[in-house]
């Protein structure tokens, strides 16, 4: 049985319960400093309560309808829009951008199932997720993925907060519809390429499901 919580929570996790541990112990051995002690340590106690909760990966119902193309993250959709010359694609796409606060679920999963073929990496600046300046500045990690006939990809971008862009698949690895491939750590952005064709099915201001939300539907 899956874990509900990521097991990237639980280094986080230990170190502010160990953190909560220290400062109540502190608290009470030195009773001139108690209440400055205890208030940081409930500090550090809520700080390991929301590691657990920002690292929550709940289970998904994945639709089963082919030409379905689904969201790659949780969040809120900022922008649909038309790229003139995206990457993996080397030409015109239509682009999802999704925003992830710190209180979504942080996992991405694959829109489609298919093969990685391609991934890049590039290093960079931690501005605001929501700003469009994001999208070409931060940090990001981009995978493109195909089943031969259709491709998308999958741009994860760190944010103002976030300090970790983490994927799990390389090229060659095959992913199914809503697998897990990877996740940001607090708070972040990410976008989804797809075919000029493609019908989209949400609108900005959205909010959106990984894995479960359809984003938009490939031509028959």
């Amino acid at each position: 049985m899956r874990s509900p919580i990521h097991p990237e929570a639980f280094p986080f996790t230990v170190i502010f319960a160990f953190g909560s541990y220290i400062f109540n112990y502190l608290g009470k051995s030195f009773p001139f400093l108690g209440r400055l002690f205890k208030s940081i340590g409930y500090m550090f106690s809520i700080l390991a309560l929301f590691t657990l909760y920002f690292f929550r990966d709940p289970e998904r119902v994945i639709p089963q309808d082919e030409n379905a193309i689904v969201s790659p993250a949780d969040g809120t959709v900022l922008k649909i829009d038309d790229v003139p010359n995206a990457p993996f694609f080397n030409g015109p796409a239509k682009r999802v951008a999704i925003f992830l606060s710190i209180f979504n679920v942080h996992i991405n999963r694959s829109p489609i199932n298919g093969k990685i073929v391609y991934r890049n990496y590039n290093p960079g600046k931690f501005f605001p997720a929501n700003l469009d300046k994001a999208s070409e500045d931060n940090e990001q990690n981009s995978i493109g993925i195909t089943d031969g006939d259709f491709k998308v990809l999958v741009r994860q971008i760190a944010g103002i907060i976030a300090r970790r862009i983490i994927c799990w698949n390389n090229p060659g690895d095959a992913l199914e519809k809503g697998e897990r491939f990877g996740l940001i750590r607090f708070g972040s952005r990410t976008e989804l390429y797809m075919p000029p064709g493609t019908t989209i099915e949400v609108k900005p201001g959205q909010k959106v499901q990984g894995g479960s939300t359809v984003i938009a539907r490939r031509k028959k």
